[in-house]
């Protein structure tokens, strides 16, 4: 096999493997708090610009200290600063899914057969050489020009207040999982998204004029052209940068697919003679296509899960979301071991060796999620998946939740019939009732500021709380309260007040958890942990994501020596 098509192949599976098993952010989630377009009221977009905490921001409504003998706008300063790499790293991981969304563009039936037409222009028409790699870089220039604009005009038509509105808010994501479907299905071969063929051959005729605006109009007809295929790609970079609630997002996203589709054109026309290695044209381009469709439609229904958790609907429990997810990937394995044809597919007389590979990777990693269906972790796979404690039927669960009873078993828990901890774990979901127990039997408060569609607090309640150092501390040393930010459950009318930090109505459940981290804590990401004793004062400083077990167990422990420490003073 030629090392091109080698390459090629690789560059696919590494694209496979992490769309499917990779979390959306590489650092803490930032969940912001915002009502927006609501099912059951017409209340107003809350800008949640303004309730990002800054040190000289932090108001305390309660009259007490954050943390005892500590400076309280210094105590907000260092939250900040532990929570304050994630924008920072949210921006590298849109960066990086943009980078393998290129690369995989690259393989489409749009692009691919387009390289060696491209390149000869360049090695031809150019005159010499010199200003052939000239050609070729200002072409790949504008190809990055030209997606990052279309960034950039996501984030100006959308304001950065609909953009943090999008993370949490219903329509924002049903609407998201409607258009992946259609992407989805777009890539499965039932129909083709294209521009209106009019306005792509007007931009067509502007490339002949030569010159840089000749180039840029070259660079203009690729993106319209391979649009029927670079479409659903680009829009579920989109839609994965706008459901973040970056305001760089989009540009980012775009930013790394453009660099990814550019980079092989401009490489083809730096070294020509590497076109005699690249594989021809073929049925495989339209297999790289499908595939991509079937990854799609699995990714999609992570939006609809972050709506029904948020709401309470539990249509996509866990066992109900995994089988979903065994069915796409079980009909992907079958379909490239030949099994399953589209309308538009070759006929495949036999299976090559590395399409053997990919559809071993693919069927062991459906086997892979079985378990699940019975309540196996899945490590892996627990950022994208609902939390376990959604499970109706879980063995490993019930294991868990007789090892160690706790004291508060059997008393009546606010939110209890709403919210359920995982591994047994018998949590507050209320913090005033925390804080009270707390005083009743004298142990410390692990808040636990969380959230529905928080993908690493998934991840740090599946891969770091089990551990039985971990377990037992949080069973037995601490009072853990679960404060969900992202939560739609109504507050009593009683308890609806106008926030003195953000000025705004708090009506739900998470908006009250969420102003209750922002004005005492400074810090609007999640997951977040904070140690307090029974009067609220924060004992050490809080914790975020850190998948390091002996990390969150040493904080445990500092937790509790200082609680006994202030206990003994």
């Amino acid at each position: 096999m030629p090392l091109m098509k080698r390459v090629l192949l690789v560059l696919l599976l590494f694209a496979g493997v992490v769309c499917a098993t990779t979390p959306h952010a590489l650092a803490q989630d930032t969940l912001y708090d915002v009502e927006g377009v609501e099912f059951s009221d017409g209340q107003d977009t809350v800008d949640t610009a303004a309730y990002i905490a800054t040190p000289d921001d932090v108001v305390f409504t309660d009259g007490q200290d954050t943390t005892a003998g500590q400076d309280t706008t210094a105590t907000a300063a260092i939250n900040n600063a532990s929570a304050g790499g994630d924008a920072p790293q949210t921006l590298w991981g849109i960066f990086i899914a943009g980078l393998i969304g290129g690369f995989a563009a690259f393989l489409m039936p749009c692009i691919y057969p387009m390289v060696p037409l491209t390149v000869s222009f360049f090695t031809k028409q150019s005159g010499t050489r010199a200003k052939g790699v000239i050609n070729a870089l200002l072409y790949g220039l504008f190809i990055i020009v030209i997606y990052v604009a279309l960034g950039m005009l996501v984030t100006l038509i959308f304001g950065a207040s609909a953009l943090n509105e999008a993370a949490s808010s219903a329509w924002f994501n049903l609407l998201f999982f409607i258009i992946i479907i259609v992407f989805a299905i777009s890539f499965l071969g039932a129909f083709e998204i294209t521009l209106p063929s009019r306005f792509v051959n007007k931009i067509d005729e502007k490339s002949n004029r030569g010159g840089l605006l000749g180039l840029f109009f070259m660079a203009f007809t690729l993106a319209l052209v391979s649009f029927s295929c670079t479409g659903p790609i680009i829009g579920y970079l989109l839609v994965e940068a706008v459901s973040k609630g970056s305001l760089m997002g989009p540009a980012m996203g775009m930013l790394g697919f453009s660099v990814a589709l550019a980079i092989p054109f401009m490489l083809f026309a730096f070294f020509p003679s590497l076109l005699k290695e690249m594989p021809k044209s073929g049925g495989w381009l339209n297999t790289v296509k499908v595939s991509l469709g079937f990854l799609e439609l699995a990714l999609a229904f992570k939006f609809l899960s972050n709506v029904d958790l948020a709401y309470h609907w539990r249509i996509l429990d866990r066992e109900v979301f995994l089988s979903i997810w065994i069915v796409i990937f079980g009909m992907f394995g079958l379909y490239l071991l030949g099994k399953l044809k589209f309308s538009h597919d070759s006929s495949v007389p036999f299976i090559s060796v590395p399409r053997l590979f990919f559809a071993i990777a693919i069927l062991s990693f459906t086997v892979y999620m079985v378990p699940g269906l019975w309540g196996a972790p899945l490590k892996a796979l627990s950022a994208w998946l609902p939390p376990s404690p959604t499970q109706d039927f879980n063995l490993h669960q019930a294991g868990l939740a007789t090892a160690a009873p706790q004291a508060s078993t059997g008393l009546v828990k606010k939110y209890g019939d709403v919210f359920h901890a995982p591994h047994g774990i018998d949590a507050f979901y209320d913090y005033d009732q925390a804080l009270a127990y707390s005083k009743q039997v004298g142990k410390p408060v692990l808040l636990d500021f969380t959230g529905w569609s928080c993908v690493n607090c998934r991840k740090m309640e599946e891969s770091v709380w089990p551990d039985p150092q971990v377990l037992k501390r949080l069973k037995e040393d601490y009072i853990l309260a679960s404060l969900y930010v992202d939560d739609r459950t109504k507050l009593d009318e009683s308890e609806q007040y106008v926030s003195a930090f953000s000025g705004k109505n708090i009506t739900t459940v998470g908006r009250k958890w969420s102003d209750l981290q922002q004005s005492r804590f400074g810090v609007n990401a999640q997951p977040y942990y904070v140690i307090i004793d029974s009067e609220g004062n924060q004992l050490v400083p809080a914790q975020a994501y850190n998948e390091d077990i002996q990390n969150y167990l040493n904080f445990l422990n500092s937790g509790m020596d200082a609680f006994h420490s202030k206990r003994l003073n």
